[in-house]
């Protein structure tokens, strides 16, 4: 008889041994053991107890002595072939395992912990039904009613439904489950237990008809839904102003697929808007909806998973991690503000939503549509040279005009006398819409109270112990923070070197609080950042009292700059334009031209014109004019002709290998045999430009010392395959065993 050997992915295999590994499958697992199941095998010398997932099975092996599965951990295989085949596409594009690639595919909730259990298990609930017709019921509960009116209850109450779960039987009855347990005893009632969902709260009302679409918006949505139809995969680019209503497009796009038997995944880039989308979404779609995201707990992410695999949610909404979403039969992926880096994963696997999206509507013959007010580059580039479909919206949905913008020079207001953070003609537009009864956004994107803390005298600073940066003083509680590794401190009364006085440098987003109460005495002010939304526990929870009390003034990071739609803001002001505009990026432009389009396009989104206030350091900067004039194709040509010259995306493609390490001379030194070796391989034959070693923008974090190679390559350079090798050389090579060394394809720092 022939043997049967299964393909595992092992998670114990570094990315250095990742391969398929052959093991038996004995008799007894044969019919458990399918490909998408995980299993417990023995690995390497010491056979230690691994977990694994099946990707084939075969009747044969090339390799001789093989050792068996020791346990298959599913009754069904939790990956589907497609899922299968998308685990083994992404551990060649990101350089990472296959075990990585499925554990970021599959729910917290659906693994196990080291005795085998699993971490989270399902939920069920006791329900209650008759044996029996309900007229027979009805008749035993009349002659019970003397002798045992409790029981009586219970029957007369299960007549009326199929079933019931037991505890809200006995709730509404006022019965005891001893007399629930003597009707079950005597054959007229049957406790089952049936599975139930922890949900995430969805406000589940009447079922909403689609939105109107005006004469834009249907041509675009038209257009769209024909390549959605055509069965065939492709990509379309969805490029509409702020407040041009492309979320109502999106309604009427997953209606159709939806109508069509198909499902649709939605991506938002904050998990700040899934409260609003799931709002807006569950009122046209029902229990047809599922979230998928961070803030979920274990329970409820693994049962909405289940929801979707089980097809009892065709629609699932989500950040990054939910375009893992085991939906079937996919229509159409959606990714909205598709330009934000949060959809690139920073810990491995390092994937991008997006390049996911791709594969999967790649797979299922289905349409990718990108939409946002500010496009990524390359995703506009894309468009423009004809392999993405084009949709333009250029007008605001309720045909108001974009907010009126004046740029305010904050040098001139140093020279008049004025060193705060408001420029008085903020403050006179805040002012105006205090006396009007209008709310206003101030955006600055940094928490806490100052940058950094320094000695007048000596020039002390508070560093970190353990990365290279500054400490941030938070005023609500008199600590200096790093807000790399989380390590904290409390403030001195004065400088620990000298004894001299401190001085607190740099504002964020506590500074502008204490300024705008300061200023505006008893007025309302309200912040909205991580450390604001931490006790509270819910973003949604600080939007909606904004909302609902008319708060006068939000001051936020970045989680206040898309996709929020408050009608009463008329008044957005920008505190720091230039605080990411010269960061160590090619992307830098490209990203403070995103945030500050974005966050002025949050004024004036109702019936009343909205206004905006840009303070800025350097107003003749060409990225902060086109912002303020809302000019994203500007702005897009003469980025799009300074990356050309700079041979960057969307020209070529830009991979980092990097190196960590306690040791900053170990770090070095490997990077500078990467460099070399990439230049002996690629370089000098002109396949790829190596630059480095050099560090990254913060260079020390948690005490580890961080280097890195940069390489430019012309797509089908084939250079991915050397960038694999160089990191499997570097971690076998004994010379660098304290280092750590990953590939990563358009890091975002």
């Amino acid at each position: 008889m022939p043997e049967t050997v299964a393909k595992v992915a092992v998670a114990a295999a570094r990315y250095w041994v990742d391969r398929p590994y052959d093991y038996l499958i004995p008799a007894e697992l044969k019919e458990k053991a399918l490909p998408g199941s995980r299993v417990y095998v023995p690995f390497a010398r010491g056979n230690r107890r691994s977990e694994g997932v099946i990707l084939a099975i075969s009747d044969h092996s090339d390799y001789g002595k093989l050792k068996s599965i020791t346990a298959v951990l599913d009754d069904k295989p939790v990956l589907t072939p497609d899922q299968i085949k998308l685990a083994l596409f992404m551990r060649e594009r990101f350089f990472c395992t296959v075990f990585d690639a499925v554990k970021a595919m599959l729910p917290a909730g659906l693994w196990f912990d080291n005795t085998g259990r699993r971490k989270v298990g399902d939920k069920t609930i006791e329900m209650a039904k008759l044996c029996l017709p309900p007229e027979e019921a009805s008749a035993i509960a009349s002659n019970k009613r003397l002798r045992s009116s409790a029981q009586a209850n219970l029957l007369e109450m299960l007549c009326s439904f199929e079933s019931l779960p037991s505890r809200e039987l006995l709730q509404f009855s006022g019965a005891s489950r001893q007399s629930l347990k003597a009707l079950q005893k005597a054959g007229l009632v049957e406790l089952y237990y049936r599975e139930a969902y922890r949900r995430p709260e969805i406000h589940l009302g009447e079922i909403e008809p689609p939105p109107l679409l005006n004469e834009e918006q249907q041509k675009a949505f038209e257009g769209i839904n024909a390549l959605a139809c055509s069965g065939k995969s492709g990509a379309a680019l969805l490029f509409g102003i702020t407040g041009s209503g492309k979320t109502s497009v999106y309604i009427h796009l997953i209606m159709e697929q939806l109508k069509r038997g198909k499902s649709a995944i939605l991506l938002v880039p904050e998990i700040a808007l899934t409260p609003q989308m799931i709002e807006t979404f569950s009122s046209h779609f029902g229990d047809d909806v599922a979230v998928l995201h961070s803030s979920l707990s274990p329970g409820e992410r693994y049962d909405e998973w289940k929801r979707i695999k089980a097809g009892k949610a065709r629609l699932t909404i989500g950040t990054r991690s939910a375009v893992f979403s085991p939906a079937e039969n996919l229509g159409i992926i959606i990714i909205d503000e598709e330009q934000e880096e949060t959809y690139k994963s920073e810990n491995a696997p390092r994937y991008n939503a997006r390049d996911i999206a791709k594969y999967r509507c790649a797979q299922s013959g289905a349409l990718l549509l990108l939409g946002s007010a500010t496009p990524d580059i390359v995703s506009m580039y894309m468009a423009q040279s004809g392999r993405y479909a084009y949709f333009e919206l250029n007008n605001r949905y309720n045909d108001m005009l974009l907010p009126e913008v004046e740029i305010v020079d904050m040098k001139r207001e140093l020279r008049r006398g004025n060193g705060g953070n408001i420029s008085s003609r903020l403050r006179e537009e805040l002012e105006k819409n205090i006396s009007r009864g209008e709310q206003s956004i101030l955006f600055i994107n940094r928490r806490g109270a100052n940058k950094l803390v320094s000695c007048g005298e000596c020039g002390y600073t508070y560093k970190c112990p353990k990365c290279s940066v500054s400490l941030t003083y938070h005023s609500n509680n008199r600590r200096l923070m790093c807000h790399y590794c989380g390590f904290s401190r409390w403030v001195d009364e004065s400088c620990p070197e000298c004894g001299g006085a401190l001085n607190f440098i740099g504002a964020g987003t506590q500074m502008i609080e204490q300024e705008l109460d300061q200023i505006f005495p008893g007025i309302g002010v309200m912040r909205m950042d991580t450390d604001s939304v931490a006790p509270v526990g819910s973003h949604e929870e600080l939007f909606e009292r904004f909302r609902r009390e008319r708060i006068p003034i939000m001051v936020g990071t970045q989680m206040v700059t898309k996709g929020l739609n408050f009608e009463n803001v008329t008044l957005v002001g920008v505190i720091s334009a230039d605080q990411s505009l010269y960061a160590g990026n090619y992307k830098a432009g490209e990203r403070s031209f995103s945030l500050i389009t974005q966050v002025v396009g949050r004024s004036g989104r109702g019936s009343k014109p909205g206004r905006a206030v840009i303070q800025t350091y350097t107003p003749e900067n060409e990225t902060i004019k086109q912002a303020a004039r809302q000019d994203y194709l500007d702005f897009y040509r003469s980025e799009l002709e300074l990356r050309r010259i700079q041979n960057l995306p969307p020209y070529t493609e830009l991979f980092a290998v990097s190196a960590s390490g306690q040791v900053e001379e170990h770090v070095v030194s490997a990077c500078r045999y990467i460099k070399a070796w990439l230049d002996d391989t690629a370089g000098r034959e002109g396949r790829a430009v190596v630059l480095g070693p050099s560090p990254l923008p913060v260079v020390k974090v948690n005490n580890r010392y961080r280097y890195r190679v940069t390489v430019s390559a012309g797509p089908g350079s084939g250079i991915r395959s050397l960038l694999s090798q160089i990191v499997i050389q570097c971690s076998t090579d004994k010379r660098f065993s304290d280092v750590a060394v990953y590939a990563d394809n358009d890091p975002l720092d």
